[in-house]
């Protein structure tokens, strides 16, 4: 039985975000489309059900930082931007500056987003 992600804690949260950036990681290399965009709206699933138990929930994702695929750093970094802004930034930045693309061309956008008030964290 599968439990549902309002039954994870915030470890398993943390856990299910890190599957689901390495299997989207695996979908870009296979040039799977429709896969990547399904693990995104799972993504969003984890990131709304971190976003309702507050910031030090959201905030569990830092730990995702030193993760060593760069797709997990930089879906934690966009995800933790409103609650660790400094640190979120930094990390896209070294990221875009890494040129490991395609991830390196997100962070990218990412950023400039930012400067340009296009995007505002939540």
């Amino acid at each position: 039985m599968t439990r549902t992600i309002k039954e994870l804690n915030v470890d398993e949260l943390v856990e299910r975000f890190e599957s689901i950036c390495l299997a989207q990681y695996q979908a870009i290399l296979k040039e799977k489309v429709y896969e990547y965009n399904s693990l995104y709206s799972d993504m969003d699933a984890v990131d709304a059900e971190l976003r309702q138990r507050g910031p030090d929930a959201r905030r569990t994702l830092l730990r995702l930082y030193d993760h060593p695929n760069v797709q997990v750093r930089v879906k934690a970094a966009m995800r933790t931007l409103a609650v660790a802004p400094d640190a979120a930034k930094h990390l896209l930045q070294t990221i875009a500056d890494s040129y490991q693309f395609p991830q390196a061309a997100d962070a990218g956008m990412m950023l400039d987003r930012l400067k340009a008030g296009e995007f505002i964290p939540k």
